[in-house]
């Protein structure tokens, strides 16, 4: 049991700004290990931003109250994965071989790609989550968080790293997934669903997996595989596509 706790705060010190104990270190076999915990610490991410939401709610209209959930996720993960996404636009949007797109991708300046990438699916996010039920964005901005980050490490799963280089902080994270890691992740990916109490919340697997088959084939095309950026890009997209998804089965199935 403690060394799966220490695991699992090895994915929370890695994945948010959220204070750890001084024993968890970066170790790149805990680090490996940890990836079956990155949908808990999805779970996790979502109730900080469920609560400001809840919160802010109380005292100001729903779409500052998303606004301030929205700050209060970025604020906790560093913003960790939406620098994925905008990396991910900035190195297929100017770059047209695999060397050039992971060397872009690396350099840490946000360029125009990048800036309107991360723009545009920020403005999406918040738009879908404001036509969706004041009364359960609570809980699909848990599940959001949680069912995203499974699909994310489903690439890591499937795809190999790529880049050859040591010094990325992410390949620890991004290599050699286990199928019980993987099991574990998709539990808690999945866990949240349940809480809707209506077994149609599961059609939004479909969109969320062809967004990954796409993603995957899409990554696997250019640069051979995935790399961390990646990883944070497929979990932004997926994030989107879930509200978007259950903003459409609220609408014409539910």
């Amino acid at each position: 049991m403690k060394n799966q706790i220490h695991i699992f705060l090895t994915a929370l010190m890695f994945f948010t700004r959220i204070p750890c104990p001084s024993w968890v270190n970066h170790s790149p076999e805990i680090l490996n290990k940890s990836t079956r915990y990155f949908s808990l610490v999805g779970i996790l991410v979502g109730s900080i931003a469920a609560f400001f939401y809840l919160v802010a709610a109380q005292l100001f209209s729903n779409e500052i109250a998303l606004i301030i959930s929205m700050i209060a996720s970025a604020w906790t993960t560093g913003a960790f994965h939406e620098d994925g996404f905008a990396d991910v636009c900035d190195g297929f949007g100017g770059g047209w071989t695999k060397d050039k797109i992971l060397t872009i991708m690396k350099d840490s300046r946000l360029g125009t790609y990048g800036t309107v990438g991360i723009l545009f699916i920020l403005a999406l996010k918040f738009l879908a989550l404001n036509e969706l039920p004041t009364t359960s964005i609570a809980l699909i901005l848990i599940s959001g968080h949680s069912i995203s980050r499974f699909t994310a490490t489903a690439l890591i799963f499937t795809h190999p790293y790529v880049r050859e280089t040591t010094d990325s902080k992410s390949k620890p994270a991004a290599d050699k997934m286990s199928l019980n890691s993987f099991m574990v992740n998709a539990f808690f990916g999945l866990l949240p669903l349940i809480l809707f109490q209506n077994s149609k919340v599961f059609f939004v697997l479909i969109p969320l997996a062809i967004t990954k088959w796409w993603m995957s084939g899409f990554f696997k095309k250019w640069i051979g595989g995935q790399t961390g950026d990646c990883a944070g890009a497929l979990q932004q997209l997926s994030e989107v596509v879930y509200y978007l998804s259950l903003l459409a089965l609220w609408r014409y199935i539910w």
